[in-house]
């Protein structure tokens, strides 16, 4: 049999014993000030059923979802003609009722519908983990990534909003990032479409605003064209693309071009209110910027809308984003219950501290504390009694497996980083004392058993 070549599916990793810990660096920096501001852990399923998931994205998004194929025989039951005809859609309806979930919101919607009974509202809930998206791979684009996302449902209160700011802020100070927290609100854009007349067009005018900052103006206002958007339209819209300022001058400004939409008017209104709170209570490092082009591609977001950006380095996509979604849980059945939530983003953020060496020095996944060198079968056992006792105070160590030469099991020591090698033979056997040597300065000590724990602690 042919000798296969290992691979791996395009837009996955693997991750090194550095590369994990460093993850979870930020992951405990984050979970720590999820804690501290009040939401509590959820986990759902790594799948959900496909219904739950399609025509929650938009439809550019329901192209990325990963679908899974049904058990067994999945084309025996397919109408033969939609084989003929090449359908598709029509045919993935019927070989697949599950798929891998796109994001951690919808699941969390889901959720929340079906245990309204358990929870208290406002709940407050964190997730951490990895969501799969069938896109093209690049450069902090993948498609297997973790998400780290808070939200909080059955609250309309923009209070939540303010925290969520304060939040990001937290977070990004912790990890020595200073970002730009831009916010938008899906209301100014709804306005600006019913001012220019293109309100049956709303999704085709955002998805096409969305790609501002990846295509340039020229580009956006071209596929605006392209999805049937008139040109006296893009007119009324095009201020949008030069407006600068603060953000009172910018809402001044905003007010005048929405005077006739009682939507878009609410829409400042609700930013004015998360603005002026933001500056009365303050932030840390972060910076709060309104970006009237802010659209973020997904249908479910009803008011404000945020996207976080670092200020170091050359990486500028988005590191973390998020919304309000007025009704989510209504596609399920309970109406009327109001959320907003954030996501971070794991992998782009960790792109961002690695560029910028801001990751503090961190060991590889063993952590090991003190390594045993193994003199031979009697001198492990022994070793081991101590090992026990010693990872019983909190100390990491271990026994090198193998009877192999002392270069070898030095040479272990020093690639594993370990700072300290205990050297148990006969003699210390007998003596009750082991050779503990220090790998750095090269000292070596006796120290009593009974010490032992102290000294490695010291």
């Amino acid at each position: 049999m042919a000798i296969q070549k290992p691979s791996i599916p395009k837009g996955t990793r693997d991750f090194s014993p550095l590369e994990v810990n460093r993850r979870q660096y930020i992951i405990n920096t984050i979970k720590k000030q999820f804690v501290l501001f009040g939401f509590s852990p959820i986990e759902t399923p790594s799948f959900e059923n496909l219904s739950t998931l399609t025509g929650k994205y938009g439809e550019e998004g329901d192209r990325l979802i990963f679908k899974i194929l049904n058990s067994g025989d999945y084309l025996a039951k397919v109408d033969e003609q939609l084989l003929t005809d090449r359908n598709s859609q029509k045919v993935i309806a019927q070989i697949s009722e599950k798929a891998l979930r796109y994001d951690l919101t919808v699941p969390f919607a889901r959720y929340v519908v079906q245990h309204q009974n358990e929870i208290t509202f406002p709940f407050k809930r964190y997730q951490i983990q990895p969501v799969w998206r069938a896109d093209r791979p690049q450069k902090g684009r993948f498609r297997e990534f973790f998400q780290c996302d808070a939200d909080v449902v059955g609250s309309d209160s923009l209070l939540q909003e303010v925290d969520f700011v304060q939040l990001y802020d937290s977070v990004f100070t912790e990890l020595k990032t200073p970002v730009e927290i831009h916010i938008n609100n899906r209301k100014i854009l709804s306005g600006l479409a019913e001012v220019a007349d293109i309100s049956a067009q709303l999704i085709d005018f955002t998805v096409a605003l969305d790609k501002l900052d990846k295509i340039g103006e020229e580009a956006v206002k071209e596929e605006m064209r392209g999805k049937g958007i008139s040109d006296s339209a893009i007119e009324i819209l095009s201020p949008l693309f030069s407006m600068n300022g603060d953000y009172k001058t910018q809402f001044a400004q905003l007010k005048e071009i929405l005077k006739s939409s009682e939507t878009g008017l609410k829409g400042i209104e609700e930013l004015e209110f998360v603005f002026e709170n933001t500056t009365i209570i303050g932030l840390q490092s972060a910076e709060l910027v309104l970006n009237l082009t802010l659209a973020r591609g997904l249908d479910y977001y009803t008011g404000a809308i945020f996207e976080v950006k670092a200020k170091i380095g050359e990486f500028s996509s988005s590191i973390g984003g998020g919304g309000r979604y007025d009704d989510l849980t209504g596609i399920f059945g309970l109406k009327d219950i109001s959320g907003v939530g954030i996501s971070f983003g794991l992998d782009r953020t960790y792109l961002v501290l690695e560029e910028n060496n801001l990751f503090p020095a961190l060991e590889d996944s063993t952590n090991i504390q003190a390594l045993f060198i193994n003199f031979g079968t009697n001198e492990a056992t022994e070793a081991m009694k101590l090992v026990k006792q010693l990872r019983q105070s909190g100390i990491n160590t271990e026994v090198y497996p193998d009877d192999a030469k002392m270069k070898k099991q030095m040479g272990y020591a020093d690639k594993k980083g370990i700072k300290k090698v205990i050297l148990l033979g006969e003699k210390e056997i007998a003596e009750q004392k082991a050779t503990v040597k220090d790998m750095i300065s090269g000292e070596q000590t006796e120290v009593a058993f009974v010490d032992l724990a102290n000294a490695l602690i010291s």
